[in-house]
């Protein structure tokens, strides 16, 4: 199973990175819970993509130039759902300098027709506008 997870982020990660819409959205559930230190609610996929490029121009506009995934952990639940501990390394390049930038998410998968992996549940452990703020204005 953790092979199949880590398979799963590295196909988030490679249609993150290129700007693949419906490629992410195809990992994602049709409606999946968000969580994050403001809060939870409950997303629609259909909406969810709609605000996909957007995000996407932003964090470029701020520098961020790569994204990589790295599965930490990987807990059967039950026969249909698995949770898998997620780090993120943000690269970001500025004039000045380069910086990275990790972050942590938890996601809950189920497995679905012929085993596919979807995300019902993603959780992000901060703040990430924040965090990147933050990492921004202590930059020398």
């Amino acid at each position: 199973m953790d092979q199949r997870v880590k398979e799963f982020f590295a196909l988030y990660e490679k249609a993150n990175s290129v700007s693949d819409v419906s490629g992410i959205g195809a990992l994602y559930a049709d409606t999946f819970m968000f969580g994050g230190p403001h809060g939870t609610q409950v997303v629609r996929r259909e909406d969810f993509l709609k605000v996909v490029p957007r995000m996407k121009a932003h964090f470029t506009s701020i520098g961020l130039v790569q994204t990589r995934f790295q599965v930490m952990e990987t807990v059967i639940l039950d026969p249909k759902y698995l949770l898998a501990k997620v780090a993120c390394r943000l690269k970001f390049h500025s004039s000045s300098r380069n910086n990275d930038l990790d972050a942590f998410a938890t996601y809950v998968l189920a497995q679905g027709n012929k085993d596919a992996l979807s995300i019902i549940v993603q959780i992000d452990h901060q703040d990430l506008a924040s965090a990147i703020k933050e990492q921004q204005n202590a930059q020398p």
